[in-house]
């Protein structure tokens, strides 16, 4: 015992040390060489200002990460609302979008998801997707041409501004027409549709109306500055994203794609590509059978800051000839919004290459989409979200209840048999070649299989990940209320035992490096207790170390868990509630005690005192 106790005094120790290390040293040095290198490259803006400048002159080369997105470390970076009143503006009015696209470049930078908001308050500001190059958040999608090497023709940029030749507002039933008069006799006419969810169709017709063949590259792209605010999670793709038919699946995540400085290209005749964050996402989709290359870009930030890493995704079609005296159009479609799925899968129907991989399924999408698909449609029933999880609990448990039956029967006979196994642990611990044969012989002679209480287990863990994915990556659960004090099921749970559920007006996350692991709240605490009583119901390990790590292991997850979103936790907590049940009613049947008090320590608080006169 005192070797054990040695043990854990040590990793506790050991953790102490690493924190301590991390706070005093190793974060005052980062954040010493980020002002550093921040310093140098304000001294380097400051000597050559026209560095930063925004390129678009040359039209012969497709706008890139740096010079699109206006990412900056200066303090060039201006109010939204300036930048937006920098260039006229066309407005964006429908059910799901508000916004506008300037005029200047003609681009789609002001965009906001009309009904998510930034928190569960319905008065809190709406999610802002895309915002104009020079604020401190760049995100927008611009459609252009690129001219052939040698030409002069004189190419709408990023600087022209279009007329609007048609329309007032862009609305699902009201599209607008913009236009560009080179003043060479090419007129260029973009037409803007809108449905009635996220999905822009851009119609760009380029009318040739001088005396020579005019060549030139019609292009599209996103580009954003900054990485997503969410902590990263390795169940969770954010970053690059597209599927091609011929090229399959492409993912890269941002600190990847910055670590990695990627610049990839991908030739193809169909598909999309695009960036992705956990619930909004922006998509090109070229025209269908047009030959088109696609490339992935990102440009890390000069002080190491992910404010200020720059992403690119773009694609260029083939040359495009128009004829003197003809008009070509191109077809470009743009997708900016929630990843809510029905929808998704509706533009996967209407023909967009397995449009449905938007939202990151994982591998095991084969069984998580079907689980998601049944957890909203009971949700649509019942009218709570936290509702349908539990009741997909059941029937996946339902589902698998013949091979946990098998399982915990297993457990429950390995457990009526601990005594014995004890004693010949005992009897042969100087031999234990003999112990394990006597093991495995009175394993045979009891008919017990011990792998057989694994192999079922096995069986069901892709389906419960699914579960778990489904419950961690899908918009449904975002802002969705359960009972109680729970808000949002995609948000951890806001209480903590550290201000006594918020008896106490201070904030434990605001302690620094362990704040995080103070938020200890309720739900967390509900699923570390069943998780103890379900792991006390079953058969402990022979070595005493093991015993010990199994015993603390509940406390772990319940740390580690206070960080998750709390439909995750409540799904857990119910998961391990309902397999104590049902481990509890086979062992009743097998005639194993079901000692979950002494097993927890707290017989003498149920024994019954001893009456006078008892011999003792």
């Amino acid at each position: 015992m005192g070797d054990n106790r040695n043990f854990l005094i040590a990793i506790l120790l050991s953790v102490i040390v690493f924190i301590g290390w991390q706070h005093f040293f190793v974060t005052p040095r980062m954040e010493a060489e980020k002002a550093r290198q921040q310093a140098i490259a304000e001294q380097s803006q400051a000597a050559n200002p026209a560095a930063a400048a925004a390129p678009g002159a040359d039209t012969t080369r497709l706008p890139t990460v740096a010079g699109s997105s206006g990412a900056t470390i200066t303090p060039n970076v201006v109010d939204r609302d300036a930048a937006l009143a920098q260039s006229p503006r066309v407005e964006i009015a429908s059910d799901k979008l508000d916004g506008s696209i300037a005029l200047k470049g003609a681009r789609f930078d002001d965009l906001h998801l009309r009904g998510y908001h930034e928190t569960v308050d319905k008065t809190s500001p709406e999610i802002t997707l895309f915002s104009p190059a020079h604020t401190d958040k760049p995100y927008f999608s611009e459609f252009g041409f690129i001219g052939a090497p040698g030409s002069n023709v004189i190419l709408p940029g990023t600087d022209s501004v279009w007329t609007l030749e048609k329309g007032k507002t862009l609305t699902p039933s009201t599209p607008v027409t913009l236009a560009f008069d080179n003043g060479q006799g090419v007129v260029f006419h973009r037409t803007i549709s809108l449905d009635e969810n996220f999905l822009f169709t851009i119609a760009d017709t380029v009318e040739n109306k001088g005396a020579s063949p005019v060549t030139l590259y019609p292009y599209g792209l996103v580009s954003r500055t900054g990485q997503s605010e969410l902590k990263p999670f390795y169940i969770l793709h954010e970053g690059f994203i597209g599927e091609f038919k011929e090229n399959g699946e492409e993912t890269i995540k941002y600190a990847a794609a910055v670590k990695d400085n990627v610049n990839k290209s991908i030739s193809d005749t169909e598909g999309w590509l695009g960036i992705t964050d956990k619930y909004w996402a922006s998509a090109l989709i070229p025209q269908p059978g047009h030959k088109f290359v696609a490339r992935f870009s990102a440009t890390p930030s000069p002080v190491q800051d992910p404010k200020h890493d720059g992403f690119q995704a773009d694609y260029r079609y083939e040359a495009l000839t128009v004829a003197p005296g003809s008009a070509t159009t191109v077809t470009n479609r743009l997708f900016a919004g929630a990843k809510v799925s029905k929808v998704i899968d509706g533009y996967r129907d209407a023909g967009i290459y397995r449009f449905n991989l938007l939202i990151d399924w994982g591998y095991f999408w084969f069984l998580t989409q079907p689980v998601f698909k049944a957890i909203d449609l009971i949700a649509r029933e019942v009218g709570n979200f936290g509702i349908a999880i539990l009741i997909i609990t059941v029937l996946i448990k339902l589902a698998f209840f013949p091979l946990a039956n098998r399982s915990y029967e297993s457990m429950s006979k390995m457990k009526k048999l601990q005594p014995q196994m004890e004693a010949l642990r005992e009897r042969y611990k100087d031999d234990k070649m003999k112990q394990q044969q006597e093991i495995m012989d009175l394993y045979k002679r009891e008919k017990v299989n011990p792998i057989a209480g694994c192999l079922p287990i096995v069986i069901q863990i892709p389906v419960f990940f699914s579960l778990y994915k489904v419950l961690f990556v899908t918009i449904e659960m975002r802002h969705a209320p359960f009972f109680g004090w729970i808000h949002d099921l995609s948000a951890p749970d806001p209480t903590s035992i550290f201000n006594l559920m918020g008896l106490i007006p201070w904030d434990p996350s605001s302690v620094p490096v362990i704040g995080h692991f103070l938020m200890l709240g309720i739900w967390p605490l509900i699923m570390g207790f069943t998780m103890f009583v379900q792991q006390r119901m079953n058969p402990a390990p022979a070595d005493p170390i093991q015993q010990q790590i199994f015993m603390w292991m509940p406390v772990l997850f319940t740390f580690m868990l206070a960080g998750f979103p709390a439909g995750l936790v409540i799904y857990w907590a119910w998961n391990n509630t309902l397999s104590v049940l049902q481990q509890g009613v086979i062992m009743r049947r097998q005639g194993v005690p079901i000692e979950i008090f002494s097993n927890l320590g707290l017989e003498k608080f149920f024994k019954k005192a001893p009456a006078d006169g008892d011999k003792s």
